[in-house]
């Protein structure tokens, strides 16, 4: 079967071998964040609805959970906002009722979490890993640019809600964009919100990739590790380390990216015509080339195109 809705399985920095569910079209979402390493938001919106056919879907988890793969988790993300499709309770309920072995993982912006329904929907998940970049309504708007009614403060209101409802595991994830949200300000009320929410864990990151705006900059590692230290039970996004399970399938796709990199510079959309991956996939293996410093990218007139650094040591075509 060729899969549409499902990528992967693919390693990552904090979910072991992950195998991704993406149910809305590219760029589908309720933000149109400056940092976000898919690119612009094309569909800003709030509409929720079945994006893509949730039989379907499921038709595709049958047929590869059949043979009992090997997974840490079976995350929702990809290109989009998970959230806005109608039917993702009844995907996560199939999952759990049907094998029950694999843990849930839903990524989101938690923008959605005011609708009752959406989070009736993720109660059966295993871990939710909502981001909240300011608590603030004017670094909210200009960080996260969101579709229109959407209210920060709401929002908080609503991950609160949820906290209380849901009884899985909750990471809250921060991303600092150094000269909006890291100022003493800023991140008191950041603090103030994430001590009402109670997540189990908070991560603080910043951008280390190409985001939608070239003018955001990465934050040193020191100031997040200082936001992290004030904003308590934090910790900074690291390095994934993969384990032996995933080191094959690591190594087979990093390699088929690199060798491909090396003979001319290509965009996401190149690799994913040149590959037959996803542009989600194709992202998470960019991010774990970049990490071992074996690619660079450079924005061009065409969008941001990755190569292969001179010094990369040759790998065996797979």
């Amino acid at each position: 079967m060729k899969y549409r809705y499902l990528f992967g399985p693919v390693p990552s920095r904090r979910l072991g071998l992950s195998l991704g569910v993406d149910l809305v079209p590219h760029k589908t979402c309720t933000l149109d964040c400056i940092y976000c390493e898919c690119g612009e938001t094309t569909n800003l919106t709030v509409t929720r609805k079945e994006y893509v056919p949730v039989k379907d879907v499921i038709a595709e988890l049958e047929h590869y959970l059949a043979s009992k793969p090997d997974l840490d988790y079976i995350t929702f993300s990809g290109s989009g906002e998970p959230t806005l499709h109608s039917g993702l309770g009844a995907v996560i309920d199939y999952i759990k009722d049907n094998y029950p072995e694999y843990k849930v993982c839903l990524l989101t912006n938690g923008t959605l979490f005011t609708d009752p329904a959406v989070r009736k929907g993720v109660l059966r998940t295993d871990l939710i890993v909502p981001s909240l970049d300011s608590a603030c309504s004017d670094a909210f708007n200009r960080i996260n640019r969101p579709a229109k009614n959407l209210n920060c403060s709401e929002i908080i209101e609503a991950l609160i809600t949820l906290r209380h409802e849901y009884k899985g595991l909750m990471i809250m994830e921060v991303l600092i964009v150094p000269g909006i949200n890291d100022t003493p300000q800023e991140l008191k009320l950041l603090k103030e919100a994430l001590e009402k929410i109670e997540p189990d864990l908070v991560q603080v990151g910043t951008l280390d990739r190409p985001g939608t705006e070239e003018w955001v900059k990465t934050a040193p590692k020191e100031r997040l590790q200082e936001i992290a230290d004030y904003l308590g039970n934090a910790e900074l996004i690291g390095a994934f380390k993969p384990e032996h399970k995933v080191s094959s399938i690591k190594s087979l796709q990093s390699n088929r990216i690199l060798n491909t990199l090396r003979r001319r510079p290509c965009t996401v959309s190149d690799l994913q015509q040149a590959l037959n991956l996803r542009p989600a996939e194709i992202q998470k293996y960019l991010n774990l080339l970049q990490s071992r410093g074996a690619i660079e990218a450079e924005k061009r007139e065409r969008g941001t195109f990755f190569k292969a650094k001179a010094t990369t040591p040759p790998t065996e075509e797979n």
